[in-house]
């Protein structure tokens, strides 16, 4: 009788197959994660600048980024890349918590030309949902400037 093809090969080898997958997963997470992270700042706002504050912490809560950006004389409200109407903020600020499953944050990127009259509505539409981790984007001001 014959022995078998695997008693000559000489021992059990790994199949790298699964360990590839794994592989291009990880790259297509991280290619995903990073897109989401640049459109944070997409948005092509001259943040003021501020002389106390702190540094932001990385935290893993998830985040709702509102942008008040200035369009020449008039402003738009963006909740991500979105352009929306206030009257429509309340009701996009439920269905994020809603899909979240911790306490929701909320940064607010507004141009430095936006009158605090448009900021004042974001703030209370925050405030009605419920929302108290509501943060400001800011430049660091450097001493003596």
């Amino acid at each position: 009788m014959r022995p078998g093809a695997y008693g000559r090969r000489g021992g059990v080898q790994p199949n790298m197959t699964p360990m590839i997958d794994v592989v291009f997963l990880l790259i297509i997470f991280f290619l995903v994660s990073s897109h989401l992270a640049r459109q944070e700042v997409q948005a092509d706002v001259s943040l003021p600048t501020a002389t106390s504050g702190e540094e932001d912490p990385q935290s893993s809560r998830k985040r709702v980024t509102i942008h008040l950006v200035a369009d020449g004389e008039d402003y738009e409200i963006r909740l991500g890349s979105l352009p929306i109407q206030i009257e429509e903020l309340p009701d996009l600020l439920a269905a994020e918590i809603e899909r979240a499953s911790e306490p929701l944050e909320v940064r607010i990127r507004g141009d430095r030309t936006v009158p605090y009259q448009y900021v004042s509505p974001v703030l209370a539409a925050c405030a009605r949902e419920g929302i108290w981790n509501v943060t400001f984007a800011v430049l660091r001001r450097e001493n003596g400037s």
